[in-house]
């Protein structure tokens, strides 16, 4: 459990101004200054010494990333931040950058000098209007104050922050198509390598971080990357915002421990399942693209990358989708391979053609209008889509198919049986 002055962000909920005065009494560019002439080498050691994992879904070492740009380089570099956050069932950074977005503008500054980058593009999703309204003012009293811009904070480092809305595409939170449409292309992803370290903006060396990977920097600096590390479990380290939906009595995001038990989780802060523990029929634990847990699972899971990594799931993004026993999860399935069949980009086979076919099929599994064997070739097909394009999407759309699977066959090979028995009579 999390204790309240360990929490980063504590105007969550907007009931403070989310002005820079506001900003400031909450700790937001405390001597800032002094964290930037410690140098670039320290910054990059002290996230790497915390642990911090990226929070946009992959959960690779922050440190590390940014220890793979270039010491020298003849080309500028940039710092890319993703709040095109489009994942179904997520809504953690439109919190942050609605009612907090100061430790935003500032952990891009820091960021940007631990990469030597001078400008830094925050790519915000187009449907997100109010936030990106409140992350301008952000920015234009940031300059206003003379905290970034030229000699920002007075370190010496100019430093320039733009906001860039998108036009709402799902293929746009994947970093190398965030790239291509930053850059007036279509959103489509590239192959890497290169990598975006080597040519990424610009054909420039380029790191890509999620909006909560960068808020929670200038804190970690400033109270050190061993208080960070003694949050949550070894290699699951630090804070993170959840978000819990669906069939529970209070939906909300909320900052918590890595770690934290699923069930205390949504008990304590979302007022429990919707009829009781007891009704829970399943759980999606890190945005809709990662794979359903069973009930007797989630009695016990950890809310950490490694502990559901272990039952064949995944942390992604944190965000929680509760599903009672009234859930048809079939259906609900079926309704998310729809979407990810929407949001193919279409430039890989496995994904373009797979993806409307999964959907197909599921539409036909919903009313049991299928054989028995086809859910085995189904599973066979996320297979061949699983690992055979060039970003995450045919992953993305492949999971939860093969969670309802895993856990549900019983479900769908009753449907089948009941269809084929009417259709007899």
């Amino acid at each position: 459990m999390l204790r309240d002055e360990d929490r980063i962000f504590t105007n969550l909920y907007g009931f403070e101004s989310f002005g820079l005065e506001a900003a400031k009494k909450r700790g937001d560019w405390d001597n800032t200054r002094a964290l930037i002439e410690k140098g670039r080498d320290w910054i990059i050691n002290e996230v790497k010494e915390s642990g911090l994992r990226g929070r946009g879904g992959a959960g690779f070492s922050t440190g590390l990333k940014w220890s793979f740009m270039p010491k020298q380089s003849d080309r500028p570099h940039y710092l890319v931040v993703n709040a095109d956050e489009g994942e179904p069932g997520t809504c953690k950074d439109r919190d942050l950058m609605r009612y907090d977005p100061h430790k935003l503008v500032e952990g891009c500054l820091l960021g940007s000098f631990a990469i030597g980058a001078h400008a830094c593009y925050i790519y915000i999703r187009g449907e997100f209007y109010d936030e990106a309204s409140n992350l301008q003012k952000a920015i234009d009293e940031a300059y206003e104050a003379g905290l970034i811009g030229k000699n920002a904070c007075g370190s010496g480092w100019d430093f320039d922050l733009y906001l860039h809305r998108g036009a709402g595409a799902y293929i746009c939170g994947e970093e190398t198509a965030l790239i291509e449409s930053l850059e007036g292309k279509k959103g489509q992803p590239r192959n890497k390598p290169p990598f975006p370290a080597q040519a990424g903006l610009y054909s420039c060396p380029t790191t890509v971080n999620n909006v909560e990977s960068i808020a929670v920097v200038p804190t970690i600096l400033r109270r050190g990357a061993g208080w960070f590390a003694g949050i949550g479990r070894p290699k699951n380290t630090g804070t993170k915002v959840f978000c819990i939906s669906g069939h529970v009595n209070r939906p909300c995001n909320v900052e918590e421990a890595m770690g934290i038990p699923l069930k205390e989780l949504i008990e304590k802060h979302a007022g429990g399942v919707r009829g009781g523990w007891d009704n829970l029929l399943t759980v999606i634990p890190g945005g809709s693209s990662v794979p359903v847990l069973p009930k007797e699972t989630c009695d016990t899971i950890l809310m950490d990358f490694d502990s559901l990594r272990e039952v064949r799931s995944g942390l992604g993004t944190a965000a929680v989708i509760v599903m009672d026993r009234s859930t048809d999860i079939v259906k609900a399935i079926a309704r998310l391979s729809k979407f990810y069949m929407h949001e193919s980009c279409g430039q890989c086979t496995p994904c373009r053609e797979g993806t409307g076919w999964m959907w197909r099929v599921m539409e036909r599994m919903v009313r049991g209008r299928a054989r028995v064997d086809e859910i085995d070739m189904l599973f066979e097909v996320t297979k061949q889509i699983e690992g055979h394009t060039i970003c995450a999407l045919g992953d993305a759309a492949a999971w939860p198919i093969q969670g309802l699977i895993r856990h549900f066959r019983p479900e769908m090979e009753r449907r089948i049986l009941e269809y084929r028995k009417m259709a007899a009579e």
